[in-house]
Protein backbone atom coordinates (compact mmCIF):
# COMPACT_ATOMS: atom_id res chain seq x y z
CA UNK A 1 0.00 0.00 0.00
CA UNK A 2 2.52 2.42 -0.84
CA UNK A 3 2.52 5.41 -2.55
CA UNK A 4 -1.55 5.91 -2.37
CA UNK A 5 -2.45 9.41 -3.21
CA UNK A 6 -5.68 10.47 -1.81
CA UNK A 7 -7.12 13.44 -3.07
CA UNK A 8 -9.96 15.32 -0.56
CA UNK A 9 -12.74 17.26 -2.77
CA UNK A 10 -13.98 19.67 -0.43
CA UNK A 11 -12.81 22.52 1.33
CA UNK A 12 -11.97 21.99 4.44
CA UNK A 13 -11.41 23.81 8.02
CA UNK A 14 -8.03 23.77 8.98
CA UNK A 15 -8.62 21.85 11.64
CA UNK A 16 -10.31 18.62 9.35
CA UNK A 17 -7.57 19.08 7.00
CA UNK A 18 -5.16 18.41 9.89
CA UNK A 19 -7.58 15.44 11.24
CA UNK A 20 -7.13 14.13 7.87
CA UNK A 21 -3.61 13.80 7.48
CA UNK A 22 -3.14 12.64 10.68
CA UNK A 23 -5.53 9.76 9.71
CA UNK A 24 -3.53 8.77 7.24
CA UNK A 25 -0.69 6.24 6.91
CA UNK A 26 2.53 7.64 6.14
CA UNK A 27 3.19 5.91 2.92
CA UNK A 28 0.27 7.89 1.71
CA UNK A 29 -0.13 11.62 0.48
CA UNK A 30 -3.31 14.09 0.62
CA UNK A 31 -3.66 16.84 -1.80
CA UNK A 32 -6.45 18.64 -0.85
CA UNK A 33 -8.28 21.49 -2.68
CA UNK A 34 -8.06 25.34 -1.99
CA UNK A 35 -11.09 26.60 -3.59
CA UNK A 36 -14.60 24.92 -4.52
CA UNK A 37 -14.24 24.54 -8.36
CA UNK A 38 -14.50 21.87 -10.92
CA UNK A 39 -10.95 22.88 -12.02
CA UNK A 40 -9.23 22.09 -8.49
CA UNK A 41 -11.07 18.98 -7.29
CA UNK A 42 -9.69 17.81 -11.41
CA UNK A 43 -6.20 19.09 -10.23
CA UNK A 44 -6.33 16.94 -7.32
CA UNK A 45 -7.57 14.06 -8.63
CA UNK A 46 -5.81 13.96 -11.65
CA UNK A 47 -3.04 11.15 -10.01
CA UNK A 48 -5.34 10.23 -7.38
CA UNK A 49 -5.84 6.68 -6.68
CA UNK A 50 -8.25 7.51 -3.68
CA UNK A 51 -10.96 10.26 -3.22
CA UNK A 52 -12.29 11.57 0.03
CA UNK A 53 -15.47 13.80 -0.57
CA UNK A 54 -17.95 14.82 1.45
CA UNK A 55 -20.78 17.04 0.06
CA UNK A 56 -18.70 17.74 -3.67
CA UNK A 57 -20.21 17.12 -6.43
CA UNK A 58 -18.95 14.57 -8.83
CA UNK A 59 -20.31 14.51 -11.99
CA UNK A 60 -18.68 12.28 -15.29
CA UNK A 61 -16.73 15.61 -16.02
CA UNK A 62 -14.89 15.55 -13.62
CA UNK A 63 -14.44 11.37 -12.65
CA UNK A 64 -12.94 11.77 -16.44
CA UNK A 65 -9.83 13.98 -15.41
CA UNK A 66 -9.13 11.00 -13.11
CA UNK A 67 -7.82 8.04 -14.99
CA UNK A 68 -6.27 6.56 -11.58
CA UNK A 69 -9.11 6.81 -9.53
CA UNK A 70 -9.74 3.36 -7.92
CA UNK A 71 -11.95 4.15 -4.90
CA UNK A 72 -14.20 7.03 -3.68
CA UNK A 73 -15.00 7.38 -0.31
CA UNK A 74 -18.16 9.18 1.07
CA UNK A 75 -17.51 10.95 3.97
CA UNK A 76 -21.19 10.60 4.68
CA UNK A 77 -24.17 8.66 3.77
CA UNK A 78 -25.64 10.28 0.74
CA UNK A 79 -24.29 9.45 -2.50
CA UNK A 80 -26.75 11.64 -4.75
CA UNK A 81 -24.09 13.92 -5.83
CA UNK A 82 -21.76 11.68 -7.52
CA UNK A 83 -22.29 9.51 -10.75
CA UNK A 84 -22.50 6.49 -10.48
CA UNK A 85 -22.69 4.76 -14.26
CA UNK A 86 -19.33 6.84 -14.55
CA UNK A 87 -17.96 5.58 -11.64
CA UNK A 88 -19.29 1.74 -13.27
CA UNK A 89 -18.21 2.60 -16.82
CA UNK A 90 -14.51 3.13 -15.35
CA UNK A 91 -14.49 0.88 -12.33
CA UNK A 92 -14.08 2.77 -9.62
CA UNK A 93 -15.65 1.61 -6.38
CA UNK A 94 -17.61 3.67 -4.06
CA UNK A 95 -18.36 3.08 -0.55
CA UNK A 96 -20.48 5.52 1.75
CA UNK A 97 -19.95 5.65 5.85
CA UNK A 98 -23.49 4.44 7.55
CA UNK A 99 -24.51 5.81 10.28
CA UNK A 100 -21.23 8.20 10.17
CA UNK A 101 -22.86 11.13 11.02
CA UNK A 102 -26.45 9.84 11.96
CA UNK A 103 -25.88 11.33 16.08
CA UNK A 104 -24.90 14.89 14.50
CA UNK A 105 -27.83 15.01 11.93
CA UNK A 106 -29.79 14.04 14.96
CA UNK A 107 -29.09 16.85 17.11
CA UNK A 108 -29.49 19.84 14.49
CA UNK A 109 -32.92 17.71 13.74
CA UNK A 110 -33.77 18.78 17.60
CA UNK A 111 -31.94 22.10 17.29
CA UNK A 112 -34.48 23.33 13.85
CA UNK A 113 -37.33 22.34 16.19
CA UNK A 114 -36.72 24.08 18.94
CA UNK A 115 -35.47 26.92 16.97
CA UNK A 116 -38.25 27.19 14.41
CA UNK A 117 -40.78 26.85 17.38
CA UNK A 118 -39.34 29.29 19.34
CA UNK A 119 -38.26 31.30 16.20
CA UNK A 120 -34.87 31.60 17.54
CA UNK A 121 -33.62 33.96 14.57
CA UNK A 122 -36.00 36.63 15.11
CA UNK A 123 -35.94 36.40 19.04
CA UNK A 124 -31.73 36.97 18.29
CA UNK A 125 -32.34 40.02 16.42
CA UNK A 126 -34.91 41.56 18.79
CA UNK A 127 -32.87 41.39 21.77
CA UNK A 128 -29.72 42.08 19.84
CA UNK A 129 -31.55 45.11 18.57
CA UNK A 130 -32.91 46.37 22.12
CA UNK A 131 -36.12 44.76 22.35
CA UNK A 132 -37.39 43.29 25.63
CA UNK A 133 -40.84 42.09 25.65
CA UNK A 134 -41.13 38.34 26.43
CA UNK A 135 -45.21 39.05 26.13
CA UNK A 136 -44.86 38.90 22.23
CA UNK A 137 -42.85 35.59 22.50
CA UNK A 138 -45.69 34.49 24.80
CA UNK A 139 -48.11 34.98 22.04
CA UNK A 140 -46.12 33.17 19.56
CA UNK A 141 -44.08 30.45 20.62
CA UNK A 142 -44.87 26.87 21.36
CA UNK A 143 -43.38 23.85 22.79
CA UNK A 144 -41.87 20.19 22.05
CA UNK A 145 -43.83 19.16 24.92
CA UNK A 146 -46.78 17.52 23.97
CA UNK A 147 -46.64 17.47 20.36
CA UNK A 148 -46.88 14.16 17.59
CA UNK A 149 -44.05 14.19 15.95
CA UNK A 150 -43.74 12.59 12.01
CA UNK A 151 -40.15 11.26 11.31
CA UNK A 152 -40.32 10.07 7.67
CA UNK A 153 -37.45 7.59 7.89
CA UNK A 154 -36.42 5.51 10.84
CA UNK A 155 -32.74 4.42 9.23
CA UNK A 156 -29.73 4.89 11.56
CA UNK A 157 -30.70 8.68 11.89
CA UNK A 158 -34.15 8.43 12.30
CA UNK A 159 -33.65 6.00 15.53
CA UNK A 160 -31.23 8.88 16.80
CA UNK A 161 -33.69 11.59 16.50
CA UNK A 162 -36.59 9.25 18.26
CA UNK A 163 -33.82 8.38 21.03
CA UNK A 164 -33.45 12.17 21.75
CA UNK A 165 -37.21 12.98 21.22
CA UNK A 166 -38.49 10.83 24.29
CA UNK A 167 -37.06 13.21 26.77
CA UNK A 168 -39.59 15.96 25.30
CA UNK A 169 -42.44 13.96 26.25
CA UNK A 170 -43.97 13.73 22.39
CA UNK A 171 -45.99 11.10 20.82
CA UNK A 172 -43.70 9.53 17.57
CA UNK A 173 -45.29 8.27 14.72
CA UNK A 174 -43.07 7.08 11.50
CA UNK A 175 -43.04 6.17 8.33
CA UNK A 176 -40.53 3.70 6.48
CA UNK A 177 -40.03 2.32 3.39
CA UNK A 178 -39.71 -1.22 5.73
CA UNK A 179 -40.90 -1.59 8.91
CA UNK A 180 -39.29 -1.56 11.76
CA UNK A 181 -39.51 -4.58 13.94
CA UNK A 182 -41.89 -5.20 16.61
CA UNK A 183 -38.58 -5.19 19.27
CA UNK A 184 -37.58 -1.57 17.91
CA UNK A 185 -40.95 0.06 17.38
CA UNK A 186 -41.13 -0.76 21.54
CA UNK A 187 -37.54 0.08 22.33
CA UNK A 188 -38.33 3.70 20.63
CA UNK A 189 -41.66 3.95 21.60
CA UNK A 190 -42.67 4.85 18.37
CA UNK A 191 -45.58 3.94 16.02
CA UNK A 192 -46.05 3.03 12.72
CA UNK A 193 -48.13 4.81 10.11
CA UNK A 194 -48.58 5.29 6.08
CA UNK A 195 -47.21 8.47 4.81
CA UNK A 196 -50.69 10.00 4.32
CA UNK A 197 -51.79 9.45 7.86
CA UNK A 198 -48.32 10.41 9.07
CA UNK A 199 -48.53 13.44 7.51
CA UNK A 200 -52.37 14.81 8.31
CA UNK A 201 -51.58 13.24 11.82
CA UNK A 202 -48.12 15.08 12.79
CA UNK A 203 -47.61 18.25 14.12
CA UNK A 204 -43.71 18.10 13.18
CA UNK A 205 -43.20 16.52 10.48
CA UNK A 206 -38.98 15.27 9.85
CA UNK A 207 -37.66 13.91 6.47
CA UNK A 208 -34.87 11.18 7.33
CA UNK A 209 -34.73 9.39 3.65
CA UNK A 210 -32.08 9.92 0.89
CA UNK A 211 -32.55 11.09 -2.48
CA UNK A 212 -33.72 8.70 -5.22
CA UNK A 213 -35.90 8.58 -7.98
CA UNK A 214 -38.64 6.83 -5.42
CA UNK A 215 -38.32 9.75 -3.04
CA UNK A 216 -37.90 12.81 -4.79
CA UNK A 217 -41.07 15.11 -4.53
CA UNK A 218 -42.21 12.83 -1.62
CA UNK A 219 -43.25 15.92 0.29
CA UNK A 220 -45.13 17.45 -2.93
CA UNK A 221 -47.81 19.79 -2.93
CA UNK A 222 -50.43 17.57 -1.98
CA UNK A 223 -48.83 16.46 0.94
CA UNK A 224 -48.32 19.95 2.10
CA UNK A 225 -51.90 20.79 1.43
CA UNK A 226 -52.68 17.90 3.81
CA UNK A 227 -50.56 19.13 6.58
CA UNK A 228 -52.13 19.85 9.68
CA UNK A 229 -53.04 23.59 9.97
CA UNK A 230 -49.89 25.44 12.53
CA UNK A 231 -47.30 22.62 11.82
CA UNK A 232 -44.01 22.42 11.51
CA UNK A 233 -41.58 20.74 8.58
CA UNK A 234 -37.90 19.95 9.48
CA UNK A 235 -35.49 18.38 6.87
CA UNK A 236 -32.21 17.54 7.80
CA UNK A 237 -31.87 14.96 4.48
CA UNK A 238 -31.90 16.13 1.05
CA UNK A 239 -33.47 19.20 -0.99
CA UNK A 240 -34.79 17.23 -3.16
CA UNK A 241 -37.49 15.44 -1.10
CA UNK A 242 -39.41 18.70 -0.99
CA UNK A 243 -41.63 21.02 -3.09
CA UNK A 244 -40.06 24.05 -2.35
CA UNK A 245 -42.96 25.98 -3.87
CA UNK A 246 -45.13 24.61 -2.44
CA UNK A 247 -43.52 24.43 1.10
CA UNK A 248 -42.98 28.55 0.11
CA UNK A 249 -46.77 29.29 -0.72
CA UNK A 250 -48.40 27.48 2.92
CA UNK A 251 -45.14 29.64 5.15
CA UNK A 252 -46.52 32.75 3.09
CA UNK A 253 -50.14 32.15 3.54
CA UNK A 254 -49.42 30.96 7.20
CA UNK A 255 -50.78 27.88 6.90
CA UNK A 256 -47.62 26.25 8.36
CA UNK A 257 -46.07 27.57 11.70
CA UNK A 258 -42.72 27.38 10.47
CA UNK A 259 -40.20 25.19 8.71
CA UNK A 260 -36.35 24.37 9.85
CA UNK A 261 -34.45 23.55 6.61
CA UNK A 262 -30.43 22.22 6.29
CA UNK A 263 -31.04 20.83 2.82
CA UNK A 264 -32.13 22.60 -0.14
CA UNK A 265 -33.25 21.47 -3.92
CA UNK A 266 -30.31 23.62 -5.15
CA UNK A 267 -27.13 24.30 -3.28
CA UNK A 268 -26.08 27.13 -2.11
CA UNK A 269 -29.99 28.32 -1.98
CA UNK A 270 -29.50 31.76 -3.99
CA UNK A 271 -32.53 33.69 -4.99
CA UNK A 272 -34.80 31.22 -2.69
CA UNK A 273 -37.74 32.75 -1.07
CA UNK A 274 -37.75 30.08 2.03
CA UNK A 275 -34.42 32.34 2.74
CA UNK A 276 -36.58 35.69 2.78
CA UNK A 277 -39.49 34.61 5.30
CA UNK A 278 -39.58 35.68 9.18
CA UNK A 279 -40.79 31.92 9.62
CA UNK A 280 -37.61 29.65 8.52
CA UNK A 281 -35.10 28.40 10.28
CA UNK A 282 -32.27 28.05 8.02
CA UNK A 283 -28.78 26.34 7.81
CA UNK A 284 -25.97 25.62 5.02
CA UNK A 285 -26.36 22.10 4.93
CA UNK A 286 -24.58 21.13 7.65
CA UNK A 287 -26.22 19.17 10.12
CA UNK A 288 -23.60 16.63 10.19
CA UNK A 289 -20.61 18.83 10.72
CA UNK A 290 -19.28 18.67 14.15
CA UNK A 291 -15.65 18.68 14.63
CA UNK A 292 -16.03 16.06 17.61
CA UNK A 293 -17.57 13.63 15.26
CA UNK A 294 -15.37 13.91 12.47
CA UNK A 295 -12.34 11.50 14.15
CA UNK A 296 -14.63 8.56 13.83
CA UNK A 297 -15.69 9.39 10.43
CA UNK A 298 -12.01 9.85 8.86
CA UNK A 299 -10.65 6.91 10.95
CA UNK A 300 -13.96 4.52 9.28
CA UNK A 301 -12.90 6.15 6.29
CA UNK A 302 -9.42 5.25 6.17
CA UNK A 303 -10.24 1.76 7.49
CA UNK A 304 -12.10 1.40 4.31
CA UNK A 305 -9.25 2.13 2.09
CA UNK A 306 -6.95 0.28 3.69
CA UNK A 307 -9.72 -2.91 3.28
CA UNK A 308 -10.19 -2.25 -0.23
CA UNK A 309 -6.37 -1.74 -1.40
CA UNK A 310 -5.85 -5.16 0.24
CA UNK A 311 -8.91 -6.62 -1.76
CA UNK A 312 -11.00 -7.33 1.61
CA UNK A 313 -14.47 -6.85 2.19
CA UNK A 314 -16.13 -3.68 3.11
CA UNK A 315 -19.11 -3.23 5.56
CA UNK A 316 -21.88 -4.38 4.00
CA UNK A 317 -24.15 -1.07 4.77
CA UNK A 318 -20.62 0.83 3.57
CA UNK A 319 -20.91 -1.05 -0.21
CA UNK A 320 -22.06 1.15 -2.87
CA UNK A 321 -20.10 -0.09 -5.97
CA UNK A 322 -17.68 -3.03 -5.63
CA UNK A 323 -14.02 -2.08 -6.45
CA UNK A 324 -12.62 -3.46 -9.13
CA UNK A 325 -9.09 -3.54 -7.71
Amino acid sequence: MSDIKVAVLDKFHPHIKAAIAAALPSNWSVRFIEENSLAARAAVLRDADIAFVMAAPMPKELLAEAPRLRFIQKLGAGVDRIDLDACRKQGIGLARLHAGNSVPVAEHTILLMLATYRQLPQIDRRTRAGAWNKEDARGEHRQLHGKTVGLVGLGAIGKEVAKRLRGFEVKILYYDPVRASREIEQSLAVDYADLDTLVRSADIISLHLPLMPQTADLINAERIRAMKPGAVLINCARGGLVDEAALTAALQEGRLFGAGIDAFAKEPPVGSKLLELNNTVVTSHLAGATLDNFSSVVARAVENTKAVLRGDALPETDVVLASKG
